[in-house]
């Protein structure tokens, strides 16, 4: 496993991280995908995660030097802490993790992450299903309604995450949003995150202009995801014939890791064999003429312009 800093951070962490979703036949994500409602509901655990399959994801990713994890629904918080206690954690590990039924949209103005009262309970519960002491990195997911709704909510944010650190109850917090780089940028300039969560790939690409660059002058680590554009990226390959999809795998995981702000990408999986593929690129990191080609091939697909046009619009508006 290849290590990098995590921003100011006296903390390494693998360049490759593992999510904590778990897939449907389909190859669409379970829980979401199934019910959004329920698996946006604090407490409701689907049936079925943390199973054989799932531990042997696990298994490999601790044989290959994986120390972060991000876990979002409820569902993954409980299998993940269940199956910690199964498998034998070989080295110190880092978890993060985000407020169930608190971020994004699921709460009108994101009100409720401002509440010191009802995030420090939600934190508590989360510790309880993890069954850890501890949230090593909180994922903080506010929309830009939340600031325009609240001229004091990142002043409330940041006594939030420094409060949560004081009681221990935290060690890190990490910016997040879908409302795009205005929002990112207010998040970073407000001097309380530790790092960034964000959507990043060749075909939203949009947060190497301002985000990233703003995140690493900070001094904030970089977490990027959706490297495979949420699955689209092999109907784009689809679309144009292209069929080597190890390739093409290969090649987005390169293309975002070799921009330096980013520290880490969380790469999703429900089979041991695919990480492993997905591991390989450690042993050549240099993104090739051939992976730069078979990036641009990719880009001549109608999906992908349409998918392009619609990031960079919700990005920068």
């Amino acid at each position: 496993m290849i290590y990098k800093k995590f921003g100011k951070l006296d903390v390494d962490i693998s360049i490759i991280s593992l999510g904590g979703h778990e897939y449907l036949p389909s190859g669409a994500s379970r829980g979401f995908n199934e019910n959004f409602k329920l698996a946006t509901q604090p407490d409701y655990i689907f049936k079925g995660f943390g199973q054989e399959s799932r531990k042997k994801v696990l298994a490999t990713a601790f044989d290959n030097g994986i120390n972060f994890f991000d876990v979002t629904q409820d569902t993954e918080k409980e299998a993940l802490g269940r199956n910690l206690k199964e498998i034998k954690i070989p080295y110190e590990i880092y978890i993060q993790t985000r407020p169930e039924g608190m971020g994004y949209t699921y709460d009108q103005n994101n009100v409720k992450m401002a509440k010191y009262d009802l995030l420090k309970v939600e934190i508590q519960r989360i510790l309880k299903m993890l069954q850890r002491d501890q949230i090593e990195f909180l994922n903080i997911p506010f929309m830009k309604a939340a600031l325009d709704y609240d001229v004091e909510y990142l002043d409330k944010i940041k006594y939030n995450i420094e409060t949560l650190k004081k009681e221990g109850l935290i060690r890190f917090a990490c910016a997040d949003t879908f409302s795009g780089e205005y929002t990112y940028l207010k998040q970073i300039e407000a001097d309380c995150f530790d790092g960034v969560y964000i959507n990043f790939n060749f075909g939203d690409y949009q947060p190497e202009n301002k985000v990233l660059p703003t995140a690493k002058e900070k001094g904030l680590g970089v977490i990027a995801r959706e490297a495979y554009m949420k699955g689209k990226l092999f109907k784009m390959a689809e679309e144009i014939g292209f069929t080597d999809k190890p390739k093409l795998a290969k090649a987005a995981l390169k293309w975002c890791l070799a921009h330096d702000e980013v520290t880490t990408v969380v790469y999703g999986t429900g089979k041991a064999n695919h990480l492993l593929e997905a591991l390989s690129i450690l042993n050549n990191l240099e993104i090739t003429e051939e992976d730069l080609a078979i990036v641009e091939q990719i880009k001549q697909s109608n999906l992908f312009k349409e998918f392009e046009t619609q990031k960079n619009s919700e990005f920068v508006g």
